[in-house]
């Protein structure tokens, strides 16, 4: 049988091979003598909504960085729906929409004029910018206030607004990084409900970092245990609280292999990520 040029046997002629929406091979990072990422191999299936999880310094943010390209990956490392991001880094971007950790709004700017911005970042066709500005702005219930400086919007509207700004390029992979950081539980629940209604309507698929376990609980169909660089756990939420017993949680999941692994430290060896995002969860408060 030949051989598809990634170690695997093709498939029979007829049958149709699906291709991940993000693929990660034995992928290393490191920042001096720390290591971040330590052959970290991961798929991510098309349409799910997959949890990355784990301790600060679990390199969680280091592998979304990579995947979105904002850090530079190994050629052949990392793959988002085909596409080497190591290689070909504007067409992976082509492909996703990011939410980060900090706040990318711009407070003096309207919330119609923020996701224009992004629609010009993202290449949207000029003659295709307002209406897909409109589109997404309905799409997350901020048209009625859509002229109003994003600094006077709450919390929860503000990740709204993010939102919109990451979907505006009709993404077929979305990355959200701690989205929900700092958000009280009816915004979270506002903020997840456009998700999933999105979601239902275009089929894209979403990876998530969070720390929170009740989230990761409730929203993901699958998701990965990050410790110290590699994939410690991966499974649906049901399976991996059934492999501790009939009344675990996530929350014991999550004890039961990071052990120790609670520190603070970032992936960097500093404390920047932990400030930012505490910045950020006062900000959205």
């Amino acid at each position: 049988m030949p051989d598809t040029g990634d170690g695997n046997p093709a498939k029979p002629a007829g049958r149709v091979t699906e291709v991940p929406a993000v693929r990660c091979t034995d992928v290393h990072q490191r920042f001096g003598d720390t290591v971040a990422v330590d052959g970290l191999n991961l798929e991510v299936r098309p349409g799910e909504v997959f949890g990355l999880l784990g301790p600060n310094g679990a390199g969680k943010t280091t592998t979304i960085r990579m995947i979105t390209t904002l850090l530079p990956a190994p050629p052949s490392s990392i793959a988002v729906f085909g596409v080497d991001a190591g290689k070909r880094r504007t067409a992976v971007r082509r492909l996703l929409g990011y939410v980060p950790q900090q706040l990318s709004a711009d407070g003096t700017l309207t919330g119609r004029e923020n996701v224009s911005l992004f629609a010009r970042l993202y290449d949207v066709p000029r003659r295709e910018r307002a209406a897909r500005v409109a589109e997404v702005l309905e799409a997350v219930d901020l048209t009625e206030v859509a002229n109003r400086p994003a600094k006077t919007y709450s919390g929860g509207m503000v990740r709204r607004l993010e939102l919109a700004q990451a979907l505006v390029s009709a993404p077929r992979l979305l990355v959200l990084d701690e989205p929900t950081v700092g958000l009280d539980p009816v915004a979270r629940d506002g903020v997840w409900a456009r998700i999933e209604q999105i979601k239902a309507e275009t089929g894209m698929t979403v990876l998530v970092t969070t720390h929170l376990m009740q989230e990761a609980d409730q929203r993901c169909d699958r998701v990965a245990l990050m410790h110290r660089g590699r994939v410690r756990a991966l499974g649906s939420p049901v399976e991996l609280r059934a492999g501790l017993g009939p009344d675990a949680t996530l929350d014991d999941v999550f004890r039961a292999y990071t052990g120790d692994g609670l520190a603070e430290a970032s992936e960097d060896g500093s404390m920047r990520q932990v400030r930012s995002a505490r910045r950020t969860a006062r900000r959205v408060s």
